[in-house]
């Protein structure tokens, strides 16, 4: 799959888009089910006594891993009535059709509607996210995840993070702006030359559309799925939290508006920690490329990092 270009989607997100227009997120087994001991096992004894302990357990139910609660909500799109575009979720794991056999216990014991999976025994995962058709994918292999990224495709290590329940059933996603959403042309700026040339490049640059990110793509397929509700009763809702202030957060909004997406909030912090705001949006994920505002956010709220753009370099 190629990356997508400034003004058109990948040629794979086209096809998707023209023919079914389903919104399609695949996903490591270690990103949705909490298989901590079992990967600490493989990593300190080796294959052969991950397997054997795999089918040791293969009747003891896996718990929710980090992003468990943003699937069931993905998936419980589907439920709604009307003609709507369908969420599909795809495993993808390095696990075999063996060993994996635990995990789809745990799919069928929670009523996940999960029935394409891909185990590659322990060869990357990442080649199958093309044929799947996949805009986003979430894995706890930051190797299979940069991978994605380089073939264009939305993709985020989950990372271990505190995730509390929320109460409302609204699935609520948030997105960094620079090298997520956009380029990473204006954080290129901000960090070899400061931040007031930066201020300075985008008030200059404020009619020139940014350019896309590697979320660029994912964003408009779930917009796709936003316009089949009402804004006011939408069962999705969307946050960009960016560092940006004013005045570099004109830019942002028109061309946001130029690539006819769909923003509900946007919150302009000119630096201030992101995660309290984050919890105040009520967010199940937030994608973000600096390891610092990662960390940050994974205290309060289910964070993937995007391997992206200069601040990963």
């Amino acid at each position: 799959m190629n990356a997508p270009d400034e003004t058109q989607p990948s040629s794979a997100h086209a096809e998707s888009s023209v023919g079914d227009n389903r919104l399609v997120v695949a996903i490591s087994s270690r990103a949705l089910f909490d298989m901590g001991s079992s990967h600490e096992l493989f990593e300190r004894d080796g294959l052969d006594a991950y397997r054997t302990y795999q089918i040791e357990h293969e009747d003891e139910l896996l718990k929710p891993g980090v992003a468990f609660p943003l699937v069931q909500k993905l998936l419980g799109l589907n439920k709604l009535s009307g003609d709507l575009p369908a969420v599909e979720v795809i495993l993808l794991s390095r696990n075999s059709g063996d060993t994996g056999l635990r995990i789809f216990n745990a799919i069928q014991h929670y009523g996940l509607g999960i029935s394409r999976a891909a185990f590659t025994s322990g060869a990357p995962t990442s080649d199958y996210i093309a044929p799947f058709k996949a805009d986003l994918f979430l894995s706890a292999n930051a190797e299979d995840v940069g991978r994605a990224l380089r073939a264009g495709v939305a993709a985020a290590t989950i990372l271990p993070s505190i995730a509390p329940p929320r109460s409302t059933e609204q699935l609520r996603i948030a997105f960094d702006g620079d090298a997520v959403i956009f380029g990473d042309e204006g954080e290129r700026v901000s960090q070899e030359q400061g931040l007031d040339a930066f201020h300075r490049n985008e008030t200059e640059l404020w009619a020139e559309p940014l350019s896309g990110g590697p979320f660029r793509g994912f964003l408009s397929a779930l917009h796709r799925l936003q316009a089949a509700f009402p804004a006011e009763t939408s069962p999705i809702r969307t946050a960009l939290v960016t560092a940006r202030s004013a005045p570099a957060h004109k830019r942002v909004i028109l061309t946001l508006r130029r690539w006819g997406v769909r923003i509900d909030e946007a919150l302009f912090l000119g630096g201030r920690d992101k995660g309290p705001f984050l919890d105040a949006f009520g967010a199940d994920i937030f994608f973000d490329d600096s390891p610092a505002n990662v960390e940050s956010a994974r205290r309060v709220v289910a964070t993937g990092h995007v391997p992206h753009g200069v601040s990963n370099s």
